[in-house]
């Protein structure tokens, strides 16, 4: 426990960092994952352009409906 007010806000701000740096490390993880589904998947295969017009489609469309319009 720390011994003053003054060391136990350093104690916390020294927790808060570490747990910012997790969490980066987990969104960075996450990232990692995703891409790899997509890879997986073949779509990172796909050109560019291609990549481009699909995103514009979901962002258009949102993932509710596509997903929806996939499934069917």
């Amino acid at each position: 426990m720390a011994k003053s007010l003054d060391d136990e806000r350093a104690a916390i701000a020294a927790d808060e960092e570490r747990l910012a740096d997790r969490r980066k490390r987990l969104a960075e993880r996450e990232r990692d994952a995703a891409l790899a589904a997509l890879d997986k998947a073949g779509l990172l295969k796909l050109p560019l352009e291609r990549i481009e017009a699909f995103a514009a489609q979901v962002k258009k469309l949102g993932f509710e409906e596509v997903t929806k319009r996939l499934a069917a």
